[in-house]
């Protein structure tokens, strides 16, 4: 069973959460180190602007002249150049990555509490998609820090070199000027087109690594029930739709990359071109030639930066928008605060799928019993009780922390004490307490409790019904106000049901405690205060087990 907190008050639902606004608190929050590194990064296309003009001078004053001293002065002055040049390179890239990891992570926690604080609705994404999403597009959306400061850097880089040319000729700077944003123009509408294909590839991923999560995870009954050819079929449908939506993002951006290198070809020959025939005119020298030669195949590089950078961008927006649809996620109810106040749980004619006019008014430490004719009506009172669904009428007013134990159990950890360990920290003597109250006090034949006992994977080197124990002291060390168990004695005999039954009242009849148990098992529901009996027409009586026991109807689904 999944566990929720319910009672609180209803809140006004938060406006749904765009790629915008996911895209802008990256920014925001990381301002100061995203600012330090765009400036580093800016740094390093200043230098890298400043190479050619650097050797310009030099062929100038030093290789004409034969001026010794110039020469040395050169070197020295080239080689600092170059030193400036790398570490703002290094050190830009170094705090990027501190940001979009900080980021990423900071992404990963917020979309997994949306998620865990969520019961799974019909609509939602795949539990495998949404783990693609956690990973992978978490870490897409926060490298815009990255992406903005070498987009920065970049563009500050190309208006450097127009300057440099101007001041060497103004044509030449004016075909910079004028050249590169028609072209930056150009190639920008191609950026929503490899947007969608990007978006659709990581749709598609998702969706087959969804797939074959539910599949590996469901493999023991897919074998069983001979369902392992199908799910084979499906999956290589899914993978096929990867593979395609995976190529055709691979050649829109290889045919974005290549337009964008022929045109940075065709601008670097058209000004290599002129700047030769200025030389041989003598309207520049040869020093201001090797300079151009020199900021003309410098373009290149940021250039290509930004054409990089544009695909890069559609993917980050593109995973933004679907962190942006986890983070929408609103959660079936706040988690209640533990501030000493009584629970408290009434429901006044309440009718759902299966339940026609249920009212039950639980007191103080008391342990109630359902008995639900129904999967649809287990599955209504579970619903209405953790907050996850309203009812079509009458009124629920629950107030109080729930946790809802399901009937299928799942086990985390690698040992019997990390299974246990929830919330708050338990001392040995306290798990010891609640395994024996779920009369599970002996795992390996030694007669003791063995909290060190190692578990495979979801605990499946243990039989049902001690799967189904460890769920049970769990449920109980939570000592949630309002505790909502979901069948959870199917696999175990009567005796043990009974051991249970007399640990629940143990651990649960006192002060600001109250209990909810949905089962058709005779021991625990004549251990409860009271039983609600809700028929195959969904109407409701309310007694205790011993006098529902003379009705037939009862008597059919219990005692059968």
């Amino acid at each position: 069973m999944t566990a929720h907190a319910v009672g609180e008050p209803d809140t006004p639902s938060a406006a749904p959460v765009t790629s915008g606004a996911v895209i802008i608190g990256i920014v925001r929050r990381q301002r100061g180190r995203a600012g330090l590194a765009a400036g580093c990064m800016a740094g390093h296309q200043i230098c890298e602007a400043l190479v050619p003009v650097a050797f310009g001078l030099v062929i100038e004053r030093a290789v004409r002249t034969g001026d010794g001293s110039a020469m040395v002065i050169s070197t020295i002055g080239i080689l600092a150049l170059f030193t400036v040049l790398t570490l703002c390179a290094r050190i830009g890239h170094w705090l990027a990555m501190q940001s979009v990891l900080a980021e990423a992570h900071r992404l990963r926690n917020l979309a997994l509490e949306r998620l865990l604080r969520r019961r799974p609705r019909v609509g939602d994404r795949q539990t495998g998609e949404q783990l693609s999403i956690v990973t992978s597009d978490a870490l897409a959306s926060a490298g815009i820090i990255s992406i903005g400061g070498w987009m920065l850097g970049a563009s500050i880089g190309l208006t450097l070199t127009a300057v440099l040319l101007l001041r060497i000729d103004w044509a030449l700077g004016l075909g910079i000027l004028v050249g590169v944003p028609l072209m930056m123009a150009g190639l920008s509408r191609l950026g929503p087109r490899l947007e969608r294909r990007t978006a659709a590839q990581q749709q598609s991923v998702g969706l087959a690594a969804g797939l074959a999560a539910d599949f590996l995870s469901g493999m023991r009954p897919l074998r069983g029930f001979g369902g392992v050819p199908e799910a084979v079929r499906r999956y290589r449908v899914a993978s096929r739709a990867s593979r395609d939506a995976h190529v055709d993002a691979v050649t829109a951006s290889a045919q974005f990359a290549g337009i964008s290198a022929f045109s940075t070809g065709v601008l670097l020959a058209l000004v290599g071109g002129v700047a030769g025939l200025f030389a041989l005119s003598g309207r520049i020298s040869i020093g201001e030639l090797v300079t151009v030669v020199g900021l003309a195949a410098f373009l290149s590089d940021p250039i290509a930066t930004i054409t990089r950078l544009i695909s890069q961008l559609a993917i980050s927006r593109a995973s933004a928008a679907r962190v942006a649809e986890l983070l929408s996620l609103e959660p079936d109810a706040p988690t209640a605060a533990r501030d000493g106040s009584r629970p408290r749980l009434e429901l006044h004619a309440v009718r759902a799928p299966g339940l026609d006019g249920l009212s039950l008014t639980m007191a103080d430490g008391e342990i109630v019993g359902v008995v639900a004719t129904t999967a649809t009506t287990a599955a209504s009172l579970v619903a209405v009780l953790d907050g996850s669904s309203a009812p079509e009428s009458g009124t629920s007013q629950i107030e109080g922390g729930a946790l809802v134990e399901p009937h299928a159990v799942h086990l985390f950890g690698n040992s019997l004490r990390e299974a246990l360990l929830v919330g708050e920290a338990r001392s040995d003597a306290e798990l010891e307490q609640a395994l024996t109250d779920a009369a599970l006090s002996d795992l390996a034949g030694s007669g003791r409790v063995d909290l060190d006992h190692p578990l495979s994977d979801h605990g499946l080197n243990l039989s049902g019904g001690q799967r189904q124990r460890i769920a049970m002291a769990r449920a109980l060390l939570a000592d949630a106000a309002l505790l909502v168990l979901r069948d959870p004695t199917t696999a175990v005999d009567a005796v043990t049901e009974s051991v249970m039954m007399r640990g629940i009242r143990r651990q649960r009849e006192r002060p600001g405690r109250m209990t909810v148990i949905i089962t058709s098992s005779p021991p625990l529901l004549a251990g409860c205060d009271a039983v609600v009996f809700v028929d195959a027409d969904g109407r409701c009586r309310v007694s205790t087990h011993a006098r529902l026991a003379a009705d037939a109807d009862y008597a059919a689904v219990v005692l059968r």
